[in-house]
């Protein structure tokens, strides 16, 4: 890193419109495939082409500005605070399916069925037969409602992978550590364990979607219970494959040597991001699967 006082500015670069052409086209085929529409798929992957295209791009072009000492330490804190809001809108973008499933379980459900506080005549009009429990299993009147026949126990592959999640925590910090004390080999080491520790999560967590769909009825489209339990738990897959695929980048560059006690933001930002990831499942474990 530059110790001068200087400001690097990097040329002009393609990378942005072509990471929000890239998240555009997603969006749509996202929207499409909710909407039945076949070619949705090709379009959501499409898109997810044109954003790996520009991730890879765009880290390859800050990787060479750093390797050749462009960055300064005004730059680097310019980094820190980028990562920070970043990491500070993705806890914005949970809260929101969080806020989801609180107000879901706490009013919409019970002024369905006829709280007296609520003062709302819902439940005469709306739907009278309608039983207002969490969660909601399969109801009486299956045409106007088809939910799952059962929920997923916290205390199995749940349980299991918090503690995948929680160990993984520990290996980045350990290697961490190793690095600020110029072993490699441990540091190397922690990042194997913590990739390891992160894919076989994204294994079970695969196990228990297909264990969902064919064994307890639970899907995307089984009522509200359904709908939010695979918006959190799916959106938090795809942010630890997201964040395995930077550990093992970072783990690749740390044995090629790039990064230094002294200078290792790189590493910083990818263990910043996956304690987040860990916190966030924490919050999931406790109010989708215990507290229901």
């Amino acid at each position: 890193m530059s110790e001068t006082s200087s400001y690097y500015v990097p040329a002009q670069s393609h990378w942005p419109i072509t990471g929000s052409i890239g998240l555009g086209v997603t969006v749509i085929g996202i929207v499409n495939m909710l909407h039945g529409n076949a070619a949705g798929h090709f379009i959501f992957f499409a898109g997810c082409l044109v954003l790996a295209y520009m991730m890879f791009g765009w880290f390859r072009d800050v990787v060479i500005e750093s390797l050749a000492g462009k960055n300064s330490n005004q730059m680097d804190k310019s980094y820190r605070w980028g990562m920070i809001w970043f990491i500070f809108s993705e806890v914005m973008f949970f809260a929101a399916f969080f806020g989801a499933l609180f107000y879901a379980r706490n009013y919409s459900v019970p002024w369905l069925g006829g709280l007296a506080e609520s003062k709302l005549s819902t439940h005469q009009f709306l739907w009278s037969d309608f039983k207002a429990t969490w969660p909601l299993l399969v109801n009486p009147n299956p045409e106007k409602f088809v939910g799952p026949n059962s929920v997923i126990s916290w205390n199995g592959i749940p349980l299991l992978n918090t503690a995948l999640l929680l160990t993984s925590g520990v290996t980045i910090t350990w290697a961490h550590h190793a690095l600020r004390k110029n072993s490699r080999i441990q540091l190397i080491i922690g990042l194997l364990f913590t990739i390891a520790l992160g894919s076989v999560f994204l294994y079970y967590q695969a196990y228990e979607y297909i264990h969902a769909y064919t064994d307890l009825k639970l899907t995307l489209d089984s009522g509200i219970y359904g709908s939010t339990f695979f918006m959190l738990t799916g959106f938090h897959g795809a942010h630890v494959t997201i964040g395995t695929i930077m550990l093992i980048i970072i783990m690749l560059r740390s044995a090629k040597g790039h990064f230094k006690p002294e200078n290792h933001f790189a590493f910083e930002a990818v263990a910043w991001y996956w304690h987040f990831v860990d916190f966030v499942w924490l919050g999931l474990f406790i109010f989708v699967y215990v507290w229901i």
